[in-house]
């Protein structure tokens, strides 16, 4: 690339995210790959990311909104941009919740879940829009690059099943009393009672949206530890 063009990603590994959708085995293995070792380079900033292209547009998109007062405005109208850029407002909580009990994630949250498997149910949710317009290919690569800038910062491959679940529960469609106790639910034990770790877990994991959309300061920072003594 010459000049200031935008980066861009090669065809193969656009033909990487085409396979996807249509080999399970070896499109989830690719993908794997792809996620994990290719990095976008940017030329004009001469700086190295791990975003597509079209996430680095979402994320300047966001920008825009900082003349928003109010921190609680202004970090939901980011958290909505992004639910509606990823199509996440067209799939329904409940539907992602049976998802995640077919893949067998009931009851792992304390496990780790990686690249592959990720994608595996972000192909099941988004296969439940029926809208043949849908770029399925771009909308896993969108979706799985906002989780891992959300939950893997570092590109290990890997986040809590926990941190999975909590990130797309996040962005789904659904009412926010039944978010507040499914979210519940995921931390608490057989007597519906939660420790002061798995509470940390937890608000550790819904602090990290608001801070990857630059708007953690407003919520009292990244600490969390106050937060869980108080309770």
């Amino acid at each position: 690339h010459h000049g200031k063009e935008r980066p861009r990603l090669p065809m193969c590994l656009i033909t990487l995210s085409k396979l996807i959708v249509t080999s399970h085995s070896i499109g989830y293995f690719l993908i794997t790959i792809f996620l994990n070792l290719f990095l976008c380079h940017s030329h004009e900033r001469e700086t190295t990311t791990w975003d597509h292209p079209e996430m680095i547009e979402l994320m300047k998109s966001l920008s825009d909104l900082n003349e928003i007062s109010f921190s609680a405005y202004r970090t939901a109208m980011k958290l909505r941009t992004v639910q509606k850029r990823l199509v996440f407002y067209r799939i329904q909580m409940l539907i992602a919740i049976e998802r995640f009990d077919i893949h067998g994630l009931r009851g792992q949250n304390d496990r780790l879940i990686d690249i592959g498997d990720m994608t595996t149910i972000l192909h099941s949710l988004y296969a439940t829009i029926n809208d043949p317009t849908l770029d399925l290919p771009l909308m896993l690569d969108l979706a799985i690059n906002w989780i891992l800038n959300v939950y893997d910062s570092q590109r290990t491959g890997q986040i809590r099943v926990l941190s999975f679940k909590v990130g797309l529960i996040l962005l789904c469609r659904g009412h926010l009393e039944e978010k507040y106790r499914y979210l519940f639910r995921l931390i608490a034990d057989t007597d519906k009672k939660v420790d002061q770790r798995k509470l940390g877990l937890l608000l550790h994991d819904c602090i990290q949206v608001p801070r990857q959309l630059g708007e953690v300061a407003a919520f009292g920072g990244s600490n969390i530890e106050p937060s869980v003594r108080s309770c």
